[in-house]
C-alpha cells in the first residue's frame, strides 16, 4: 500500500461515504475505520466495501487517549480524515458534556497522536478536519457564510465544534501540524440516521406519522448531497492547500417547509398517493432553544481554486435519496428500533 489513511466516524452517514469514495477509488491506500459505534454508527453502511484488501475497521473511541495513539503507532497512517463527531443539535441540548469530550477531547487526542507518530516529519502528512457551516452562527435574510466570516456558534454542538476547528488551526501554528478544513452545509443522501429532517420525514410518511416541524418552518439550510461532500472531501484532502480551511457548499438554499413540502409530493409521487395526501402529516412543534434562522455556504473558494462543483440539484438529489429509502426499508426499521424510539416520544413528543 502506497499509504494508510485513518477516516474517523468511518461507519456514520458521511464517514461511510468517505470511506467508500476513498477504498474504491485508491486501491493502493490501506484505509482504516475507526469508529466506536454509537447509535449513528452502523457498519451495515459498509456491506459493499468491508471485505476489500486495502480496507480494516478498528472498533475505538476516540476519547481514549492511548487507545487512539496505541492504534497510530499500530498502521502508521500518513493521513487523518477526521469526521468521527456527536452532530446532532437537539442532543447536545440534552447533553452538552458528551459532545465536549467526543468532538473536543477526542479531537486533540487525534492531534496529539498525529505529532506523536510523525516526528515534526511532516514531508507527505496530512491532517484533514471536517467540521460544519454551524460554527459560524445564524445569518439574516441576505448573505453567506465564508472562510473568513467570525465564528458566532449558539448551541453546544456548534460550540463544540468550534473549539475543534480552533484546535486544529492551533496546532498548525504552533507545531507546524500539516492541517486543512472543511465546513459543510446540511447533507443528506442514503444511510442518514432518521434523527435528521429528511430520513425522518421519509420514515414519518411511510408509517404515516405526523412530520415535525420546528417552529414556522421558515429556517432556512444549504443542503449538500453526501456523496458530492465525499468527493469534496477527496479533493480538499489531496490537493487543498496546508492550513486552509474550505467551505462546502450545495448551492441549495431550502425553508425547512418548502423543502418538506418538495420532499411530500414527491413521495406521493413514488408511492402512488393522490398528491397532497403527505403534506396533510405536517405538524408544527415548538421550536428548539438557539435556533439558528439561516445558513448559506459561499463555496466559491473551493469551486475557484479545486473545480468542484456539486453533481446534483436539490431535487434530484432528493429524488435519488427516496428511493434509496424506499429500496432499503429493512435499514430504516432496524436503526429505528430501540433506543431511538425512544429518543423520538422525548424529543417531539
Amino acid at each position: 500500500m502506497s499509504k494508510n489513511i485513518v477516516i474517523t466516524g468511518g461507519a456514520g452517514f458521511i464517514g461511510s461515504h468517505v470511506v467508500r469514495e476513498f477504498v474504491l477509488k485508491y486501491p493502493d491506500y490501506h484505509i482504516i475505520n475507526i469508529d466506536t459505534l454509537t447509535y449513528a454508527g452502523n457498519l451495515a453502511n459498509l456491506n459493499d466495501v468491508e471485505n476489500h484488501p486495502n480496507y480494516s475497521f478498528v472498533k475505538a473511541d476516540i476519547t481514549e487517549a492511548d487507545t487512539v495513539l496505541k492504534i497510530f503507532k499500530q498502521y502508521m497512517p500518513d493521513g487523518v480524515i477526521h469526521l468521527a463527531a456527536e452532530s446532532h443539535v437537539d442532543r447536545s441540548i440534552s447533553d452538552p458534556i458528551l459532545f465536549v469530550m467526543t468532538n473536543v477531547i477526542g479531537t486533540v487526542n487525534l492531534l496529539n497522536a498525529s505529532r506523536e507518530i510523525w516526528k515534526d516529519d511532516f514531508g507527505g502528512k496530512r491532517f484533514h478536519h471536517v467540521s460544519t457551516d454551524e460554527v459560524y452562527g445564524t445569518l439574516g435574510e441576505t448573505g453567506f457564510f465564508t472562510e473568513h466570516t467570525a465564528y458566532d456558534p449558539h448551541s453546544p454542538y456548534s460550540a463544540s465544534k468550534a473549539s475543534s476547528d480552533h484546535f486544529v488551526r492551533a496546532y498548525h501554528d504552533t507545531y507546524g501540524l500539516p492541517i486543512v478544513l472543511t465546513n459543510c452545509s446540511n447533507n443528506y443522501g442514503p444511510n442518514h440516521f432518521p434523527e435528521k429532517l429528511i430520513p425522518l420525514c421519509i420514515h414519518n410518511i411511510l408509517n404515516d406519522k405526523p412530520l415535525p416541524i420546528y417552529g414556522n418552518g421558515k429556517f432556512t439550510r444549504d443542503w449538500l448531497y453526501v456523496i458530492d461532500h465525499a468527493r469534496a472531501i477527496d479533493l480538499v484532502f489531496h490537493e487543498g492547500t496546508d492550513g486552509e480551511a474550505y467551505n462546502v457548499g450545495g448551492f441549495n438554499e431550502w425553508k425547512n417547509i418548502d423543502l418538506v413540502k418538495e420532499l411530500c409530493r414527491q413521495m406521493d409521487t413514488k408511492l402512488g398517493r393522490l398528491n397532497g395526501t403527505s403534506a396533510q402529516l405536517i405538524t408544527f412543534v415548538g421550536d428548539r432553544p438557539g435556533h439558528d434562522l439561516r445558513y448559506a455556504i459561499d463555496a466559491t473558494k473551493i469551486n475557484k481554486e479545486l473545480g468542484y462543483n456539486p453533481s446534483v440539484t436539490f431535487e434530484e438529489g432528493l429524488s435519488i435519496t427516496i428511493d434509496w429509502y424506499l429500496s432499503n426499508e429493512g435499514w430504516l426499521n432496524d436503526v429505528t428500533s430501540g433506543d431511538y424510539q425512544n429518543y423520538y416520544r422525548n424529543q417531539y413528543q
